[in-house]
């Protein structure tokens, strides 16, 4: 019972704090949440935890703003890719070896953190989205399939296609929304996603709305940047302890 009760409260710590991050950044709140789950209970459980909450959140953020059908159809070849790239590499998540998911996922989390802790920038032309797009939206999916986490390498893609920032904002609610639906899609198939989760994802969903709130709130009384790269040195340092935890002798 206390085991019970001790979980619930981190589920929804970690929802808070994810909502608190996606409140100041913009974004942020499937990778969070996913690194603080994934300490506690397997990927694939923790994923399936995430769904509601990210498809809440995501939705409202895609439908915030102006008009999408263009940058839908911009970015349609993009989000199949998404699709079947999470659908190929579901069963890393969706596998008998947790140990194998975890690992991958740490690895993701810190790659995610050092690559916005650079900050890179670089522009896609447009006739390259061509190609570009399907590919950056495969291995997307992949990622995806394999840990859970949605960010790399879409976030820096879609960054680098020069859109104003509220299209920005709508490209990452689309990627993450979509992302999020072909992940719950691949869990039920792999029969990860019980009515149990259903029920623990909704009830997700209050913290993460809670602090989204107050991260639009703190957004004014902290320096954005200074926030920006405490997040990324967190999840480099969460994503090698993952990492570490699985591989190094105990």
């Amino acid at each position: 019972m206390a085991e019970s009760i001790d979980l619930a409260l981190w589920v929804a710590l970690a929802f808070l704090m994810a909502g608190l991050v996606k409140g100041v950044l913009g974004m942020g709140l499937p990778t969070v949440s996913m690194g603080l789950l994934g300490l506690v209970m397997a990927p694939a459980s923790a994923a399936a935890l995430l769904v509601v909450p990210s498809l809440v959140t995501n939705v409202w953020q895609l439908l915030a703003g102006p008009p999408v059908a263009a940058l839908v159809r911009r970015l349609a070849s993009m989000m199949l890719a998404v699709v079947a790239g999470t659908w190929l590499a579901s069963g890393v998540l969706t596998g008998d070896s947790s140990s194998f998911a975890t690992a991958a996922l740490g690895a993701v989390l810190a790659a995610y953190g050092a690559v916005g802790l650079r900050a890179p920038q670089f522009s896609v032309p447009t006739q390259a989205e061509v190609w570009a797009s399907p590919l950056v939206g495969l291995l997307s999916g992949l990622t995806t399939g394999a840990t859970g986490v949605f960010v790399i390498p879409a976030v820096p893609y879609l960054n680098s296609l020069g859109l104003a920032r509220d299209q920005l904002v709508q490209a990452l609610g689309l990627s993450f929304t979509v992302s999020t639906l072909a992940l719950a899609a691949a869990l039920a198939a792999a029969g990860k996603y019980p009515l149990d989760s259903v029920g623990g994802s909704a009830l997700a969903v209050a913290p993460a709305l809670l602090g989204m709130v107050l991260g639009q709130r703190l957004r004014d009384k902290v320096p954005p940047e200074r926030f920006r790269r405490a997040f990324f040195v967190a999840m480099i340092l969460l994503g090698l302890y993952m990492v570490a935890r699985v591989w190094l002798p105990r």
